[in-house]
């Protein structure tokens, strides 16, 4: 089934490039069906970027999937022009009485910061206390992973000395676990960030059940056990170029940074990377549409 998406959406004409089933509003009505609806809190500086890379993931369902975009209102992005808001966002106000069936909130480059620090954080401290009534299960992705912990379980993030950037293995712990079904036991993924979470927090926490984790990175997938918080510390919605494109971005800049672990060919920045994640970003994304999403929320929300 088609991913349902506003019309003239950017996204939109590359997903369709990539022969991906996409669909706009005026054709989906035509449906006797009940759309799955998913709002996406984009907190990513290049939003069209990673509107693209959340689509493509959430495209690859049997499930009609109608899509939402949010901002925070509190904070004007610089990296986005403001007709792209104004045509394809909306703000907390103006979805605050609808309910969802799933939710994902993405990362955001404020790691350095406390969290009380963020400029938007009391405003995104509302919508996560809104979310326990109001939609069904939460996808976080990253720096959000990280805010829902500390949030919803009091684990704060610690900085690390250096950036933890590059593809990583990782281990399997609960094959079991739906989140995770079909997944291998040893399987690759990439990371980008400054801060990380203790592992023994997670595990000694009563709500929590760690999924997976790597020796070099850190745990990776985490999720409540009650399916309604899943939190990813990775990037696996990230393409290809993604980490490279931060690398040379911050080289540009004059800074120094890492060459992305595991990420280039014989370690050289000038050959082009391979995805080796792709199989397990879609099927985690279709699993959580599946079994957190689809068979948990109520046909009709009362």
């Amino acid at each position: 089934m088609p991913i349902n998406i506003p019309k003239n959406l950017p996204a939109g004409e590359v997903l369709a490039n990539e022969n991906i089933f996409i669909m706009d509003e005026q054709r989906a009505i035509t449906q006797d069906i009940r759309p799955l609806n998913i709002l996406i809190l984009n907190l990513m500086p290049e939003k069209q970027r990673t509107e693209t890379q959340l689509l493509r993931l959430l495209s690859n369902s049997p499930l009609q999937v109608n899509v939402e975009f949010l901002h925070t209102a509190s904070y004007e992005s610089k990296n986005v022009s403001k007709s792209h808001l104004e045509q394809f966002y909306k703000n907390f106000d103006q979805v605050k009485d609808h309910r969802y069936d799933g939710m994902i909130i993405t990362g955001a480059p404020v790691e350095k910061l406390k969290f009380e620090e963020v400029f938007y954080w009391n405003e995104l401290t509302e919508i996560m206390e809104w979310t326990k009534t109001h939609v069904t299960s939460v996808m976080h992705i990253c720096w959000g992973a990280q805010a829902a912990l500390y949030y919803h379980y009091g684990i704060d993030k610690f900085p690390l000395n250096q950036k933890r950037t590059g593809v990583f293995t990782h281990d399997l712990l609960h094959p079991d676990i739906q989140l995770v079904k079909g997944w291998d036991d040893e399987f690759q993924a990439p990371h980008s960030r400054h801060t990380d979470v203790s592992e023994e927090e997670i595990l000694s926490h009563e709500d929590l059940i760690l999924l997976s984790t790597s020796k070099e990175a850190g745990p990776f997938t985490i999720q409540s056990k009650d399916g309604k918080h899943v939190m990813v510390t990775g990037h696996v919605e990230y393409d290809a170029a993604t980490l490279g494109d931060e690398y040379h971005r911050d080289r540009n800049k004059g800074l120094k940074p890492d060459i992305p672990f595991d990420y280039y060919k014989d370690n050289d920045p000038t050959k082009k990377p391979l995805n080796r994640w792709r199989s397990h970003a879609y099927l985690m994304f279709s699993n959580w549409l599946n079994y957190y999403v689809y068979q948990q929320t109520p046909y009709a929300w009362k």
